[in-house]
């Protein structure tokens, strides 16, 4: 065919024809292939870096979240009244207070009983036995508020165990009386 092409075309067109092309092969080699290389990798990084935007973007929204979450200044702090005494007379008033925290907390008041041994007439203090029933996150908001109430002097002993249902709860409290 070469043959066929040299016959009809002068031998300078035939170089010239294969100078141009070799010309354009080397132009596709050296430029547009590495331009082509190129793009690619700026594609793949723009690809990566639009991804990662996304993901900041989703993350965000979570951060505004956890910011007005912070921003709430309900902070759950333990009362700490000042220790004052009960009136040997407003005895009642302990059994009161403490069945209503027990129903505030979602428990239910089993037994709430004076230690025989502590009801001496001079006695500064006066033992209760408690026992409640109900779920252990109740139990944690009935210690908060068995703390908030001023004329407890301390909590003896605490003993929870498990039932089928719920929890049981059982605690020796202290009550600081006044004469």
């Amino acid at each position: 065919m070469i043959k066929k092409l040299g016959g009809s075309l002068p031998s300078n067109t035939i170089s010239y024809m294969l100078i141009c092309g070799g010309i354009i092969v080397l132009v596709v080699l050296l430029v547009l292939l590495p331009f082509y290389r190129y793009n690619s990798s700026k594609a793949a990084e723009v690809d990566r870096l639009q991804s990662a935007i996304d993901e900041q973007k989703g993350l965000g929204k979570v951060h505004q979240m956890l910011a007005g979450a912070a921003g709430k200044n309900d902070v759950h702090t333990l009362p700490n009244p000042a220790a004052s005494r009960l009136p040997r007379q407003d005895v009642e008033k302990f059994q009161d207070a403490f069945r209503a925290e027990a129903g505030k907390a979602g428990l239910m008041t089993m037994t709430l009983m004076p230690d025989v041994k502590s009801i001496a007439p001079g006695s500064p203090h006066l033992l209760y036995n408690a026992a409640l029933k109900g779920e252990f996150a109740g139990m944690r908001k009935m210690l908060t508020g068995l703390g908030a109430m001023p004329y407890i002097e301390q909590i003896e002993e605490i003993d929870i165990r498990q039932l089928g249902d719920s929890m049981e709860l059982k605690m020796k409290m202290r009550i600081a009386l006044a004469d």
